[in-house]
């Protein structure tokens, strides 16, 4: 089964709002992802660099070579049906869900501005590459579903310039950029483990760093009106469950992303199994496919 859904971007700049830590908590953490919260002194640092004090002293969790390996494994088994997502760099198809093409490892979208500032952003360092002559019609295209002036070469030059280490790297940099390391962080800001950071990563890619709603942030907006986070002084647990109900019903409300497999049998098993470190081995269903991570 090919890919579920769509990376979805807000209308505007995606600003974590002041209820996103405006204050950063002062809390101590293990991989398990315990806290506790409360604000700094007057004497402590405050907003981004106490963050980054914060977040260097705690374990790697999700950034940690092996486990970002794994969370790439467990989101191509959603996206693609398989755990090699190497092969998914020249990936490209329209799949119906009005979005215009789906491409690349994440899932970059013609339709959902990602895939117009990726090609941007590698044009930028490269341009000479075989994207180069199709921006204009992407950034006419941004927004919408249509293939005008793509067709009938687009997807012909996306495969062939997948094909070069230089794009790749583009392709991984970016995914970092705006879902993997945002994610990974605000995790840990929210005394997540490794497990809660892949629940928030996962999220992050399929519906897209928006506020609206049914993007990321939107959605994190609306479990914490629920529930305390762990640096808050909430169960890790209960809060994650909490997360993957909201997300499974804003799931269920779009056509496209109806199977919510990447929930019911993977993350929420998981979790119910009290893997919050995401220790491997690791087996989980995708679309009633087993697939199974020995280390």
């Amino acid at each position: 089964m090919k890919r579920a859904g769509c990376l979805l971007f807000a209308a505007v700049p995606v600003f974590v709002t002041a209820t996103v830590y405006f204050f950063t908590p002062d809390m101590e953490s293990d991989d398990s992802g315990s806290g506790s919260g409360g604000r700094p002194s007057a004497s402590q640092p405050t907003g981004r660099a106490a963050e980054d004090e914060l977040i260097a002293d705690l374990p790697p969790g999700l950034a940690a070579p092996e486990k970002k390996e794994l969370a790439q494994k467990i989101v191509t088994s959603a996206e693609n049906s398989t755990l090699n997502w190497r092969d998914q760099y020249g990936y490209i198809e329209d799949i119906g869900d009005g979005q215009g093409y789906t491409a690349g490892i994440v899932g970059f979208c013609t339709g959902t501005h990602d895939l117009l500032v990726l090609v941007e952003r590698y044009t930028k360092d490269h341009p000479d590459n075989g994207l180069a002559r199709y921006l204009s019609a992407l950034r006419k295209v941004d927004g919408t579903d249509s293939h005008e002036g793509l067709d009938p070469g687009f997807t012909a030059a996306w495969k062939k310039e997948a094909e070069l280490a230089a794009f790749r790297k583009a392709q991984n940099t970016e995914r970092d950029r705006v879902y993997f390391d945002p994610a990974v962080r605000l995790a840990k800001l929210d005394g997540l483990g490794t497990l809660g950071q892949f629940i928030y990563y996962d999220a992050m890619v399929m519906h897209g760093p928006g506020t609206d709603p049914t993007g990321f942030y939107g959605l994190r907006e609306r479990v914490v009106s629920e529930a305390d986070t762990p640096a808050q002084g909430g169960k890790e647990k209960a809060y994650l469950d909490i997360f993957l109900d909201i997300r499974r019903a804003t799931m269920k409300s779009r056509k496209s992303h109806r199977d919510t497999s990447r929930i019911d049998t993977a993350q929420r098993r998981f979790l119910y199994d009290g893997n919050l470190a995401l220790e491997t081995p690791l087996e989980w269903a995708m679309y009633g496919e087993t697939f199974r991570v020995s280390k």
